[in-house]
This record gives C-alpha cells, structure tokens and sequence, in this order.
C-alpha cells in the first residue's frame, strides 16, 4: 500500500494525490463522479479537494454542486472518517468574501451539502487584501474551536499576506495555516516558486498544487496542430504552441518513454519532487483517466530526469 504523508504541522495523513473535485456536477454527473471517487479510494486514496463554489461557471448551476455529490458518495459508502475532505470559502455566488460573517455563513452552508459534522482542511480560496488578516484567522479559529473545522489552509494569496496570517496566528495563539494550494506546475513555476515557495518551506507548511497537469496540457494530449474535444481545450492548447510548451513536452516524452509511464504521470512526479509539495491536485472526469494519475504515488525520478524537466521548463 502507497504511504500516506504528513500533511504540514496537522495530524493528517494524505495520499499524495489530491483528487480534484471540480469536475464533479460541471463534467462528470453524479453516477461518473461516484465510479471516479469509488476508484480512486480503492487504490487507496483518500484526498478530495473540493470548493463551495464548484461548479457555479455552469449554466444552470448554482454553486455548491461538486460538494453535494461529495456529501452523497460519503453517506452511501458509510465512509466519512477514512476521507480527507478539504473545501473552500470565498467564491460561491451567495457567499463571496472574507468577512468573518461570512466565512462563517459559507462553512455551514458547505457542511450541510457535505452531509458531515466537520471539515478536514478548510481554506481560504482567493485572498481578499481589503480584509484584516485578523478578522479572517480570527473567523477561522472560531470553525476549529467549534468543531466544525479540523485544520486551515490558504489558495491564491500572497506571501506578504501569508506572513502576515502566520504571524498573527502564532501571536495570538490562534489557528494557523499547514497548508497552501498555490497554481503551481511545470509551465508555470513563477507562480509558486521564489518568495511564496521559500515562506512555506520555513513556516513548515505543506503545498497542494492546483492546475497541476496545466488543464490538461500536461497529459501531452495537447499538440501543435492537434485538436482535442475537452471543456479545458483552451486553457491546456495555449502552452503548445509556445517555446517552453515544446521543450516541456519533448522532456517529458523522454522521461515517459523511460519509465514506461504516462506522461501526466511524470509530470505529477516531478512536482511531487519539489519542495513543501504533498500531494498534487488533479482531476478525473472518468475512470480510464485515473490510472495514470494515481501512479505518482509510485513513480521516483532520479535526480537527472529531474534536471532535465527542471531545465526545460526554464
């Protein structure tokens, strides 16, 4: 069985894939989305990553789709305390914002449609600066006095607003972060990497990238020339016809041929390798999709195929 690994300074203990919960309820319906989490949990994952509001950019939908799904596969399997369920506050449409009113209101409703007394890993989704760092932590603390919240977590914020949240914390005694899910992956390292990266690895904090496959650019589906039918096509076609994109490709091809591996899989597995990283975040709208996934868990790279993709993503 894979090992789980320590999340930050908290008592979790995760697979290091994360799986993505985005797709749920905007690409992947209910019955998909419970063969994929059915899977997954089988080869011994036990990591969703999910957002309250997931999937309002639908139409039709109103937000909170993907945690509904999440909260019915976990009451129809009776397996609520083998999960790590994290989620996030900030973005649903009823619900947007920092406010500690807020923060507040937007857990609640998110634990009603996850169908469980508590959250695993709560974060913030997007910073808001015209927020005190005070009343956010403040807000937070508040969820894990009550239960409601076992650990916290920050995506999309700054590491001068990271410093700050940190310091508070630990001034106050109050909840503090173990965790960040920052965009983060091959083709696009200068949004994680330098002063963010280095304040996580001080502060002892555990990374969860998001985008970790580029939208998909990083599976090599996406080529030159090549056309893909795929609700994310053009997010993941812009790399390709880029210099880096290329370079990064042909890198990965090399590594992949190697292995005998996917080339989504080497990609995961070089992030896996940087440092803080705990468990990459990716998503499977189908099983067939999944196995090349889940094989980060088993995949090593040596230090020269590290090199080389580190090199080539320059």
């Amino acid at each position: 069985m894979t090992s789980l690994r320590k999340l930050g300074s908290s008592d979790l203990e995760v697979f290091p894939l994360t799986l993505g919960g985005n797709v749920f309820g905007w690409t992947a319906d209910q019955e998909q989305s419970f063969a994929v989490l059915d899977a997954y949990t089988a080869a011994g994952g036990n990591f969703v990553d999910t957002a309250d509001s997931y999937s309002a950019w639908v139409e039709g939908n109103q937000g909170g789709e993907s945690e509904t799904i999440i909260g019915k596969w976990v009451k129809a399997r009776g397996n609520r305390s083998d999960v790590v369920i994290a989620t996030k506050v900030g973005q649903h449409p009823d619900f947007p914002g920092l406010s500690a009113t807020n923060i507040k209101a937007a857990a609640d409703a998110s634990l009603k449609r996850l169908g469980t007394d508590y959250i695993d890993l709560y974060y913030t989704h997007s910073d808001k600066p015209e927020v005190p760092v005070e009343e956010i932590i403040g807000a937070l603390d508040e969820l894990v006095r009550a239960g409601k919240v076992r650990h916290i977590a920050a995506s999309n914020i700054s590491a001068e607003r990271l410093r700050a949240s940190l310091d508070f914390s630990e001034r106050e005694g109050l909840a503090r972060y173990v965790a960040l899910q920052p965009h983060y992956n091959l083709v696009s390292r200068d949004t994680y990497e330098g002063e963010l990266q280095n304040l996580a690895e001080r502060a002892g904090l555990a990374a969860i990238p998001y985008y970790a496959l580029a939208s998909g650019f990083l599976t090599g589906k996406y080529r030159p020339g090549t056309t893909v039918d795929s609700a994310r096509a053009q997010g993941a076609a812009k790399h390709a016809d880029t210099e880096r994109g290329r370079k990064v490709l042909a890198a990965l091809d090399e590594v992949a041929q190697a292995h005998d591996a996917e080339v989504a899989t080497v990609a995961l597995a070089w992030l896996a390798a940087q440092p803080t990283v705990a468990a990459p975040n990716a998503s499977a709208r189908t099983v067939q999709q999944l196995p090349a996934l889940l094989r980060v868990a088993e995949l090593r790279l040596t230090e020269e195929e590290i090199g080389r993709l580190t090199q080539a993503s320059a």
